[in-house]
């Protein structure tokens, strides 16, 4: 987790100890529990929090020069704290993000609300992939299960019970098909998993990785088909080659440091040093030294030309859909680009906030903003003051209404009882 007030990063090529009052994103009432930046704009964020709330935020060129506590856009919808966002890989505006409350709401930002609901989950939601076009979800449950959902819908097309691998993260494995889970196994050893994204009755390999007990996160690379495993609380990353045929997963080696890691983010393919052969690029916190490291994999190559074997065309900064064209039912492959050039060419995309007047927020017929909880320990005074008085107002009327029927039923027994009606 990121706890608030969360710190924005310098400029890549900028590096060295940061001043201690260096500006922050210190919007959220509560923890942070997750952020990710666009793929398409290069400058905005999403990020959710404790307080129930998903926030989108824009960095201004040149950085934070002062403390952000204003937001782009609010998004309440959640009735519990919000612990996953993700953006979608295609289409623009598309945002999801999974709550404790076990939903998955998909929100058009376009409009800033939500438009889909997916409510097949029993438990709190672990991670959440997609396949390269957008067109499958996969989430890894804590309810021991594993499913691939037809996002739109909220249609589960597969699901696995993982008794004897407890899945706490999953991702898909670009256009192979596959996925890849790391968890747990019934012994308490870490573990991996292949399986078949059309199949997931049985995995296709299962791999014990060490007794460890910190989570396994796993990053795929879809154009040189590398997984990288990073244990939290490790020091060290291991690299594996994923093939279409048996025997599926190929250890090559490890990345080896005394530093354990607390978390690790990634930088696009569009940011990578094409010039010296790099492949792929972490951000390895570790909050024993109060800093971030960046670790560069380097493919190592005599030739100064431009390798098109490591660097084939990848998925470039332009959205292949519209919100619209994306919910009524399109799939489209991402925009690719080649990185031969380096990458200079900015985005043309702006995000622009709806402006909102609408107070409820109504997804499958269900009024989301209903009871939605208080945020702070004020609202939550607030909100408790109003209920009694509400409670003590229905209860007055309750009486004023008993006591005008017993009026209304003696009124009645009296005419009955009169002389006229004998």
């Amino acid at each position: 987790p990121v706890y608030p007030p969360f710190s924005l990063p310098s400029p890549p090529l900028q590096t060295g100890r940061i001043e201690p009052n260096y500006p922050k994103v210190c919007g959220h009432q509560g923890n942070v529990l997750d952020i990710k930046w666009n793929p398409f704009i290069d400058n905005i964020i999403a990020s959710c929090s404790e307080d129930t709330s998903v926030r989108i935020w824009e960095v201004p060129a040149g950085g934070l020069k002062r403390n952000m506590t204003e937001a782009l856009l609010e998004l309440h919808g959640h009735s519990r704290r919000v612990g996953l966002v993700e953006w979608h890989p295609t289409t623009n505006n598309i945002l999801f993000s999974a709550g404790y409350d076990y939903k998955v709401l998909i929100w058009n930002l376009d409009i800033g609300e939500p438009v889909k609901m997916i409510d097949c989950h029993s438990d709190v939601i672990l991670c959440m992939s997609f396949n390269t076009d957008g067109s499958l979800l996969t989430t890894a449950c804590k309810d021991k299960k594993l499913r691939v959902i037809e996002p739109r819908s909220g249609r589960v097309l597969q699901e696995a019970s993982c008794k004897k691998h407890r899945v706490n993260r999953v991702v898909f494995l670009g256009d192979m098909k596959r996925l890849l889970t790391t968890g747990v196994s019934r012994w308490n050893t870490r573990q991996i998993a292949l399986w078949d994204q059309e199949d997931l009755s049985i995995p296709l390999i299962e791999e014990e990785i060490d007794g460890l007990s910190g989570l396994l996160f796993p990053f795929y690379d879809a154009d040189t088909h590398m997984l990288y495993l990073a244990g939290k609380g490790d020091g060290n990353i291991r690299y594996y080659e994923i093939s279409a045929e048996k025997p599926y997963l190929s250890y090559l080696m490890e990345f080896r440091s005394p530093a354990p890691q607390k978390g690790l983010g990634v930088m696009p393919k569009h940011g990578l040093d094409v010039a010296a052969c790099e492949v792929f690029r972490f951000y390895k916190l570790v909050t024993l030294k109060g800093l971030v490291e960046p670790i560069s994999m380097i493919v190592p190559r005599r030739s100064d030309s431009y390798q098109e074997d490591i660097y084939p065309m990848t998925p470039g900064t332009e959205p292949a859909l519209t919100p619209d064209e994306w919910l009524g039912g399109i799939n489209r492959d991402p925009v690719l680009m080649s990185l031969k050039e380096g990458y200079k060419k900015s985005s043309k995309i702006v995000f622009k906030a709806p402006i909102r007047e609408k107070k409820s927020v109504v997804v499958n017929g269900i009024d989301l903003l209903e009871n939605v909880p208080p945020r702070t320990e004020n609202e939550l005074l607030r909100m408790f003051f109003r209920q009694q008085d509400e409670i003590r107002r229905l209860k007055e009327e309750l009486a004023h209404r008993d006591l005008r029927l017993r009026q209304l039923q003696l009124e009645l027994r009296n005419l009955r009882n009169s002389p006229k009606n004998c």
